[in-house]
């Protein structure tokens, strides 16, 4: 088998299935792992132990699938056209901001269902062959792998920024036990002085360059957390309601972000500029799966429809939803307070 054509046809493949760009990458993760463990002792994780329960098999590929010798990875541009301005929505307090890789179809399904035709024809060039399909599925580091695989390199906000593309696009993996030529590692690093990602940060979630407390950042506060948001971050959440692009929004590379041409990222249900009031109102399995321990009502601005809406949720059977509900008729009631003591 001539590894090194094959290879070339793997790329040439994953451009025909739409992909923007396939990198391989061997499977020494040294370093990440060093990196991972001081991230996990110092407990920025908080509450996703995941990222701790599966030990090294995160950054041993070998160990995660037996026999792995390289790691074949893809990206997938996914900012979706015709979608609201981002900065617009954000700056309407009445309208919530959900994060743009969101506002369309599930990106899983999408990229294993690319990735699996992509090992298809892979196996069917090369013979029997191990290979297993990954697109946050598992514990991978898929940032470091696609670093490794060329693909970027990882800014001081710790996602992935390509120097043609920016960040704006999902990664998925196949792990396998072909020896193909791995491409060289994006070895250099293009954020320079620029730490527009560190200041713009609502919570402050970014320590410092290539340093994230997750337990502040937007996004865990709004997807991954379980329990109440803390109070003291809950006015830094603004109305962002599922996710957070502020450290993406911001990041001078995404002016040569792409536009994807996936049918399946479009905007649906117009989640790309939802009216927050309208949101509340949804029924219960739509406010659940799309709001549940969101602050952002409690943020939006006083109005008769923003009042009757919380008070209609403050004998909400979850505790979690009566909390933040409680919360934010609190919030408002001072503020309401304040603004009268100015006439």
């Amino acid at each position: 088998m001539d590894y090194a054509r094959l290879a070339t046809e793997i790329k040439a493949w994953g451009r025909d299935l739409g992909f923007q760009q396939i990198g391989i990458a061997g499977v020494e993760l040294g370093d990440d792992e060093h990196r991972l463990r001081d991230w996990l002792a110092a407990g920025y994780h908080g509450e996703m132990r995941y990222m701790a329960r599966h030990g090294t098999k995160r950054s041993r590929p070998d160990e995660l699938v037996p026999g792995t010798l390289r790691v074949i990875s893809a990206r997938l541009d996914y900012l979706p056209p015709g979608a609201a301005s981002a900065q617009a929505v954000l700056d309407n307090p009445r309208l919530g901001y959900v994060a743009r890789y969101a506002l369309g179809r599930d990106y899983h399904r999408v990229l294993r269902q690319r990735l699996r035709r992509l090992a298809g024809r892979i196996s069917a060039r090369a013979g029997p062959c191990g290979y297993r399909v990954f697109s946050d599925s598992a514990p991978v580091l898929e940032k470091a792998l696609a670093r490794n695989g060329g693909l970027g390199w990882i800014g001081k906000h710790t996602n992935l920024i390509n120097r043609q593309a920016g960040s704006w696009f999902f990664l998925g993996e196949i792990y396998t036990d072909l020896p193909l030529p791995a491409d060289p590692p994006h070895a250099a690093n293009h954020c320079g002085r620029c730490s527009a990602c560190i200041e713009i940060c609502p919570t402050q979630a970014i320590l410092g360059p290539y340093r994230l407390d997750a337990r502040r950042c937007i996004s865990y506060l709004t997807i991954e957390l379980r329990g109440p948001i803390p109070e003291p971050l809950r006015p830094l959440i603004g109305n962002r309601i599922f996710g957070c692009d502020d450290c993406q929004l911001v990041c001078p590379w995404n002016r040569f972000a792409r536009l994807s041409r996936e049918g399946d990222f479009k905007p649906r249900h117009g989640l790309d500029a939802p009216d927050l009031i309208a949101l509340f109102n949804w029924n219960e399995e739509a406010f659940l799966k799309n709001t549940e321990g969101s602050a952002a009502l409690g943020n939006g601005p006083a109005s008769p429809e923003a009042a009757a809406a919380l008070e209609q949720r403050r004998a909400h059977p979850s505790e979690l939803v009566r909390e933040h509900v409680a919360w934010a008729l609190t919030r408002r009631a001072a503020e309401a307070r304040r603004a009268g003591s100015k006439h």
